[in-house]
């Protein structure tokens, strides 16, 4: 089976057709990407982007650490307009796009 390979623009389009339609309204793309650059800056900085990462379950991304890592992120960033509680639906579709991909 064929891997397909990561696209922002379908990741935005999935996330937003996984997320209630009140809470994808409230954001432009550009606010959807911030959060995958985020989630991006996440894994990189945990070493989840290196070539040596294994596919084992002991290894998978906790959610609830991207989740404070983006909440943490958000508050710094005096022009984000996502909220984390509307950031956790958001991750969750995301990470589902992610393992649509495999």
């Amino acid at each position: 089976m064929e891997t397909k390979e990561f696209d922002e623009n379908d990741a935005i389009l999935y996330i937003r057709s996984h997320i209630a339609p009140e809470i994808s309204a409230r954001y432009d793309d550009d606010e959807l990407l911030n959060l995958i650059d985020i989630i991006f800056d996440y894994y990189e900085s945990n070493g989840l982007l290196d070539i040596d990462f294994s596919d084992s379950d002991d290894d998978e991304p906790d959610t609830d650490e991207i989740l404070e890592y983006i909440t943490r992120m958000l508050r710094k960033d005096k022009a984000a307009t996502l909220t984390p509680e509307d950031a956790a639906p958001m991750l969750d579709a995301y990470l589902d796009y992610e393992a649509s991909l495999i």
